[in-house]
């Protein structure tokens, strides 16, 4: 049996999940809260870290702002992206203006800036908002090399 560690997005603690077992709904050994939602999870600066550096599956982030028309326009494309790739990947938003040291840790110029982690480091990213299929081509092409 392979296990993947998976963090919770209620409480951020690490669960070891049978990988086969991923499409089954797990829970949190300690909050008891479904481990996935279908949904990106918005996080802080600690929040991202822990889901980067904690997660076995691929993490997509999407860095934006709430001034950005852009990334306003993609907001609805990430959630239904995110309804698709989950339990696969884990997606993530990260709001640049709030968290200004994620965002000058990994040099993002231009939002939104779409980057995906495996391991807890970058694999590659993509600037600029795009349409749904063009998102799911990039994330499964990427997210499976990561």
């Amino acid at each position: 049996m392979n296990w993947v560690n998976i963090v919770c997005p209620h409480c951020f603690v690490k669960n070891r999940v049978p990988e086969e077992r991923l499409s089954d709904g797990p829970s949190c050994g300690k909050c008891h809260q479904t481990l996935f939602e279908g949904k990106p999870l918005v996080v802080n600066e600690q929040q991202f870290t822990r889901m980067i550096e904690g997660n076995d599956i691929p993490v997509i982030v999407d860095f934006w702002a709430s001034w950005c028309g852009p990334c306003k326009m993609f907001a609805p494309v990430y959630e239904q992206a995110a309804e698709k790739l989950e339990p696969g990947m884990r997606l993530l938003k990260v709001e640049t203006d709030e968290n200004p040291e994620v965002a000058t840790k990994y040099r993002i110029q231009s939002i939104p800036t779409l980057a995906i982690f495996s391991g807890g480091k970058e694999f590659t990213r993509q600037a600029g908002a795009m349409p749904l299929s063009r998102f799911m081509d990039w994330a499964t092409a990427n997210g499976k090399a990561a």
